[in-house]
């Protein structure tokens, strides 16, 4: 796990008490391939808990 990565994505099968439980975070950018904000990447991590409900960690 990487240490107090912050997480408020509810839904994410690695968010634990709103931190990152995952081994790795692959960040990436949307669209044209150049992020001006926060608002223009995503996380390749992510997991849908609905959909992985075994990897739930707590």
């Amino acid at each position: 796990m990487i240490e107090n990565l912050r997480c408020s994505v509810a839904n994410c099968v690695y968010n634990s008490n709103n931190l990152c439980t995952a081994n790795h975070v692959d960040i990436y950018p949307i669209g044209n391939g150049i992020a001006n904000s926060s608002e223009g990447t995503g996380c390749k991590t992510f997991k849908p808990k609905s959909e992985y409900p075994f990897l739930v960690y707590k």
